[in-house]
């Protein structure tokens, strides 16, 4: 998994009834592209996240 800072980390839920959380990388720790990243969420929230294989890197 590469990603760019601008881009967008989906999260898929892990059940039917759980929605995807979408959020926007805003730093890239990983050498070329690579995890971990720190990402912002819609609501503000900041997190670093070692994403998983239910997620998928989409270009900002």
């Amino acid at each position: 998994m590469r990603a760019s800072v601008g881009d967008h980390l989906v999260i898929h839920g892990r059940r039917v009834d759980l929605p995807d959380h979408t959020a926007e990388i805003v730093e890239v720790r990983g050498a070329d592209g690579e995890p971990p990243y720190v990402v912002r969420f819609p609501d503000g929230r900041t997190s670093l996240v070692f994403p998983g294989p239910d997620s998928v890197v989409r270009p900002g």
